[in-house]
C-alpha cells in the first residue's frame, strides 16, 4: 500500500481537527475521534455507468489515522482502498501528499451526498523531504476522499459524477 498523509496547503494545517458528533456519511454513524486507532473496515460500492463496483475500505475518520493514511504499507490488495472521513467540509485548497509513498495510488475526492467531485492519480514521492512532495487539492470542497490503486477507477470506468456509498446506508447515492 502507498504511504499518504494529508497535506493542508492553507494554515489550518496547524489547527487541530475537533469532532463535535459522531462522524456520518449517506447515513452510516462511525465511530468518534476519541475512540480506539485501529482503522475499522467497511464495504463500500461505487455506482458507475458499468455498475455498482464493490469494495473493501478501511475508514480514517481521527486525525491520527489520516495523517498515517496507508504510509508503511508496500501492497494495496486489488478491491481494496482507504476511505478518509471528515466531519465538516474540507476546503477545495486542503489535500493530499504522497511522502513515503511506495505505490501509485488513484484519490477520489467526495462531497457529501456522496458524489465524485475529482479524481487524481497519485506517484509515490521519492524525495526524502516531505517540503519537495506535491499535493494533490480538488479545487472542490470535499466530505471524504477514497484512495485505491493506480489505474483502479479507470480500468472500471468510474468518473466524476458517480456515485459512492456504504451499503445499508439510508439516503445513499440520493444524486443519482
Amino acid at each position: 500500500m502507498g504511504v499518504t498523509r494529508r497535506a493542508l496547503l492553507t494554515a489550518s494545517l496547524a489547527l487541530p481537527f475537533v469532532a463535535l458528533a459522531p462522524l456520518t456519511w449517506a447515513g452510516q454513524a462511525l465511530s468518534s475521534e476519541g475512540e480506539a486507532s485501529s482503522l475499522a473496515r467497511r464495504s463500500l460500492a461505487i455506482h458507475s455507468v458499468q455498475g455498482p463496483h464493490r469494495l473493501s475500505v478501511e475508514v480514517a475518520q481521527t486525525q491520527a489515522q489520516r495523517q498515517k493514511g496507508l504510509m508503511g504499507r508496500e501492497v494495496l490488495p486489488a478491491d481494496h482502498g482507504m476511505l478518509f472521513m471528515y466531519a465538516r467540509e474540507q476546503s477545495p485548497y486542503d489535500g493530499f501528499w504522497m511522502y513515503r509513498t511506495l505505490i501509485a495510488l488513484d484519490i477520489a475526492f467526495i462531497d457529501s451526498g456522496g458524489t465524485i467531485v475529482t479524481i487524481m492519480t497519485m506517484p509515490p514521492c521519492e524525495s526524502s523531504s516531505p517540503s519537495d512532495c506535491r499535493a494533490y487539492a480538488p479545487g472542490k470542497p470535499y466530505h471524504a476522499a477514497l484512495e485505491v490503486n493506480a489505474g483502479y477507477f479507470e480500468q472500471h470506468g468510474i468518473s466524476v459524477g458517480d456515485c459512492v456509498s456504504l451499503p445499508n446506508a439510508a439516503g445513499a447515492c440520493r444524486s443519482q
